[in-house]
């Protein structure tokens, strides 16, 4: 197999709204490979659940070698409750290609992926797919990409198309003026002479200008196209300005075909070896703002990008190569887990089949089977070392969802397969609550966590009921009270004796417990001393009003007494728990709740009504700014009981628009109507365990 240089490589994501046919695009090239012969069977989408919805729900990385170059293409979901997936692939990749329903037009997904993209100051081009779609008009399609986007870039038409909807054929290059006509569904072009009737129009209005948007771009072309005119340029000129246009951010181009008739996707793939991002250009950083080199004799280091588990070989890790090389024997430092890994056999990855190296180095990615420590977005180094590349950090999840499985012998089959799924999703969370007794999965949104729990059942062949999960309510006190309990009780030889006197008062919100003991003159010994807190400590873990944990307070021991013979640890706890009941009785407890930092991104349109919304939920608005292109941001702290439901809420107020993250801030005291909703299902609950 050859070895490419990394000029010679490209590494491409393709992303987009559900519908706009990524994935069909990937079909496209498996065709043209002769890897296939059938368009629209999403090959990529190899997971039961995928094929049986019909949908791209993780990350799909394969490659593929064209003329004397090597291209990696990354298939990512289009729902942005994957958004974890499409944040890894948009980090991974050098060139994103945003891929635009023809018929739809700029839809939710569209912008949120090109303001992600741009944050990351990633080079873009736009694929407009489903030309051939009833009613689709090339013009105005061009219109409401420069309305939407068109700011301080220029969105620029490298294509024009042959036809327009079911008349759809082919494509004209703006640069060269070549034209392409195609076989249906073969991909196979063949280069016309003369240019159509129906292509004419657009050609003159659009040749122009992409002309004069890449000229402008570049001072030395622009003095020699006002002397010389278009005549005096080459081509060799102009794809080198539009290379560095594109990689500058200074011009997105705009592609067109037809993924289900296979016309003009060989053209884009063309064009992102003509004039995309190499792995060399691609600039890398450590945390301290360094750059990381990109170059083949620099030592190795490299991110994981993908983690996935294969039914026969077991786990399999992606690895995309920053620098230096690798070869099969190797070892690697997992950075951010302090292990180093052996590698046996190194992989780039096929559509059928991954196919073993004998050396990788930099802008390819690799398959690596086996290994032990290694998460999505780590830092691989040969070396052991601190130094770790600064990457973006991922979104809390936003909604979750209580598990029980259905017999107590899956129970340790269930937990392994959660934490291989949370392995190659870092946005998808579990754990085992204890205060609440649930296992509590947890997602970007409902969607997500359908997908999660179907991926479960089928294939993991887990049965399970899933349940709302519980909320973890807290209780404390408001003010400071004392209380004493003498624990006394003969049972025939040695009895028990325990009398103990505290105090009990409230602490700043987070403190948790704290213990003081002030008894003086040995009325208590002070062997006796720690079975006071530990029987407090007990205490604590059920509240008087709900059972809730008790939070925030100080406990103070500062009388008591003992007997000779009869006290013992066990009575100096029972004293302590009941004084404390009696104390939390006396003292008019109340029912904590935990509070959300929420920050919602909408349209203008929608604020007032998002902000109602907020208000509706028992939530305070701390905020609210201008967010750029027609969108504002709502900060808020709102219960976190309230934001169960708030993302179909949020998504049907915003017509799928809006979106929100959140994280946790505090608790604080509930209204004392809400406390009695609390304390009564609480008590429905468990009339239904007895």
């Amino acid at each position: 197999m050859s070895e490419y240089n990394a000029e010679k490589k490209r590494i491409v994501g393709f992303f987009g709204h559900h519908g706009c046919g990524k994935t069909t695009l990937m079909d496209d090239v498996l065709v043209n490979l002769g890897l296939t012969d059938r368009i629209g069977q999403r090959h990529l989408d190899k997971d039961p659940v995928e094929k049986e919805k019909g949908a791209t729900f993780s990350n799909h990385i394969f490659s593929f070698d064209l003329d004397d170059s090597r291209i990696y293409f990354f298939d990512t979901p289009g729902s942005l409750d994957f958004i974890g997936d499409i944040q890894i692939a948009l980090n991974a990749v050098d060139n994103v290609v945003i891929v635009i329903n023809a018929s739809a037009g700029v839809e939710v997904t569209t912008e949120r992926i090109w303001n992600m993209a741009r944050e990351l100051n990633k080079p873009i081009v736009f694929y407009v797919n489903q030309m051939d779609k009833e009613g689709v008009n090339f013009e105005n399609l061009i219109q409401e990409l420069k309305e939407s986007f068109e700011d301080e870039i220029r969105i620029v038409p490298f294509q024009v198309p042959i036809g327009e909807g079911p008349d759809f054929k082919g494509v004209i290059n703006l640069l060269s003026n070549d034209v392409f006509t195609y076989e249906g569904g073969t991909g196979k072009s063949s280069k016309q002479s003369e240019i159509p009737d129906n292509a004419k129009d657009y050609l003159e209005r659009f040749h122009s200008e992409i002309i004069e948007d890449i000229v402008e771009t570049n001072e030395e072309l622009m003095e020699k196209y006002f002397e010389s005119g278009e005549e005096g340029l080459s081509q060799e000129e102009l794809i080198s300005s539009l290379h560095k246009a594109y990689d500058e951010d200074k011009i997105i181009p705009v592609f067109i075909g037809s993924a289900l008739k296979n016309i003009g996707f060989d053209q884009l793939i063309k064009a992102l070896i003509s004039f995309g991002m190499t792995p060399l250009e691609r600039k890398f950083y450590n945390e301290e703002g360094n750059e990381i080199s990109s170059q083949e004799n620099d030592q190795f280091v490299g991110i994981i990008v993908k983690n996935e588990v294969d039914p026969f070989v077991g786990k399999l890790t992606y690895l995309r190569v920053i620098s230096g090389s690798l070869k099969p024997g190797s070892s690697i430092y997992i950075v951010e887990e302090s292990t180093r890994e052996k590698i046996s056999h190194i992989n780039i990855p096929r559509f059928d089949k991954n196919e073993e190296v004998e050396r990788a180095g930099v802008g390819d990615i690799l398959v690596i089977p086996k290994l032990k420590s290694s998460k999505i977005n780590q830092t691989a180094s040969s070396e052991e070392t601190s130094n770790r590349l600064k990457l973006p950090e991922f979104p809390e999840p936003m909604i979750s969802k209580s598990i029980a499985p259905n017999s107590k012998n899956e129970i340790d089959k269930i937990t392994e397969s959660l934490a291989k799924i949370a392995e190659s999703d870092p946005t998808f969370k579990w754990e085992f609550d204890s205060e609440t007794a649930e296992t509590v999965i947890s997602g970007m949104g409902t969607i997500h966590l359908e997908i999660m729990i179907e991926k479960l059942k089928k294939n993991f062949g887990i049965d399970f009921e899933v349940g709302k999960p519980k909320i973890a309510y807290k209780e404390t006190i408001r003010s400071k009270t004392q209380a004493e309990y003498k624990h006394k009780k003969q049972t025939g030889g040695h009895g028990q004796y325990g009398h103990v006197k505290i105090e009990i008062e409230p602490l700043e919100r987070g403190k948790g417990y704290e213990f003081v003991d002030k008894i003086v003159g040995g009325v208590i010994p002070k062997n006796f001393i720690p079975s006071v807190d530990k029987g407090i400590r007990e205490a604590i873990k059920k509240g008087v009003l709900a059972g809730f944990p008790v939070v925030d307070i100080r406990v103070t021991l500062f009388d008591g007494s003992y007997h000779e013979v009869d006290s013992s640890d066990i009575s100096f706890q029972i004293a302590a728990r009941h004084a404390f009941k009696i104390a939390m009785e006396s003292d008019n407890p109340v029912i904590l709740e935990p509070i959300m930092h929420v920050e919602i991104f909408l349209p203008s349109e929608n604020t007032g009504d998002v902000i109602g919304e907020v208000t509706a939920k028992r939530g305070r608005p701390l905020g609210m700014e201008s967010a750029g292109k027609g969108y504002d941001k709502i900060v808020a702290e709102i219960p976190l009981a309230e934001m169960l439901d708030f993302s179909p809420r949020l998504s049907s107020i915003s017509s799928g628009k809006g979106y929100f993250t959140m994280k946790f801030s505090h608790y604080a005291e509930v209204s004392p109507d809400i406390q009695n909703k609390i304390i009564e299902e609480r008590k429905r609950e468990e009339e239904l365990q007895k």
